[in-house]
């Protein structure tokens, strides 16, 4: 499920791009959604600032990561999939909730809401990247996920504070790494419970290789789950 196409405003590309190839090399066939709504604002991303007089469409946009095969989000019904995983990127603090703004406070879009509802009824499994794991929060009460550390580190860890906003939404953070240590292997934290799986992607400044290698975790313990 995409959010549109930028990290500062939509999808953050170099996670979705990594989702797929490690659900290529799966052996998973994939279908890509995003809503059909506009966008919350349009980032100049050579500036890192709002371009005012400028408006696009969520799912016109993630179409440019989907090469032109994406469907609206409404058509997605959990009986003709095995399981469903969102990209992180700003655009699912932005367009698929309203988390950006509203923290803890923050509405989800009505269709993501319902597609992680009836896959969490269903029993089907959740993966999550980078910020999209608030949305399993919000959603799924009690729910465990991972955005990486709870402390900044000297900004290894920018983005920090949202774990604390996780556990505001109800939802319970599990500290994880995101890269090759002793003591883990590029980690995603598996909920077994409910099905949830989250890795922290792109909220640790570090090399692409490392955040590539989590999200393949994240995508190996999905597939796993689906039991096929």
């Amino acid at each position: 499920v995409l959010s549109g196409c930028g990290v500062y405003d939509g999808t953050e590309i170099h996670e979705a791009s990594a989702i797929l190839v490690h659900l290529s090399r799966g052996g998973a066939e994939v279908q890509m959604y995003a809503p059909d709504v506009p966008q919350m604002h349009v980032v100049d991303h050579s500036k890192g600032q709002p371009a005012e007089a400028e408006s696009r469409n969520v799912l016109v946009e993630s179409a440019r990561i989907a090469r032109g095969k994406i469907t609206s989000l409404a058509k997605l019904t959990t009986a003709d999939h095995d399981a469903v995983i969102f990209p992180g990127g700003f655009g699912a603090a932005k367009n698929l909730s309203t988390f950006a703004v509203d923290g803890k406070d923050c509405k989800v879009n009505r269709e993501v809401e319902r597609v992680l509802k009836d896959f969490h009824k269903a029993g089907k499994p959740i993966g999550l990247c980078c910020i999209s794991p608030v949305l399993a929060a919000k959603v799924l009460s009690g729910a465990e996920v991972t955005v990486g550390h709870e402390e900044e580190e000297g900004g290894k860890w920018p983005y920090a504070g949202t774990a604390g906003a996780i556990k505001e939404l109800g939802g319970k953070h599990c500290v994880k790494e995101a890269v090759f240590s002793l003591t883990s292997f590029h980690e995603a934290h598996v909920d077994t419970k409910n099905k949830v799986v989250t890795t922290p992607a792109f909220m640790c400044e570090t090399e692409l290789h490392h955040i590539f290698d989590g999200i393949g975790a994240m995508v190996k313990n999905v597939l796993k789950l689906t039991g096929k």
